[in-house]
């Protein structure tokens, strides 16, 4: 009796990996083993900067709004206890948007809360 192998899993396999690998340089883009490691350590990165993303997002968003309280004469964390006293729930991401794009918005924020 012939020995099953299942080919046709096989072959699905091998081709989704490489197809993952498609626009990688050389042998990584063609060879199943060099392409399989490609893609593994791909896969690996994105699942990490998914999260350090958002932190740097985070970074950005904190450094703009502290930019922009720093001219009205006020640091970030003055700024960020005061926004809590006066129960205004604006997230970072929002005022971060505000002090870059509108910026007289943003001023009349910090005024109510100084």
């Amino acid at each position: 009796m012939p020995r099953s192998v299942n080919a046709v899993a096989s072959r699905k396999r091998r081709k989704k990996i490489l197809n993952s690998a498609k626009g990688y340089f050389g042998a990584r883009s063609n060879v199943y083993t060099v392409a399989k490691n490609a893609v593994e350590k791909a896969f690996t990165y994105a699942f990490r900067d998914r999260r350090n993303k958002k932190r740097a997002f985070r970074r950005l968003w904190i450094a703009r709004i502290n930019a922009a309280a720093r001219q009205e004469g006020m640091s970030y964390s003055k700024f960020m206890h005061a926004l809590s006293k006066s129960d205004i729930t604006l997230n970072r991401k929002v005022l971060a948007d505000l002090a870059m794009n509108n910026p007289e918005v943003f001023k009349s924020i910090v005024a109510k809360v100084k």
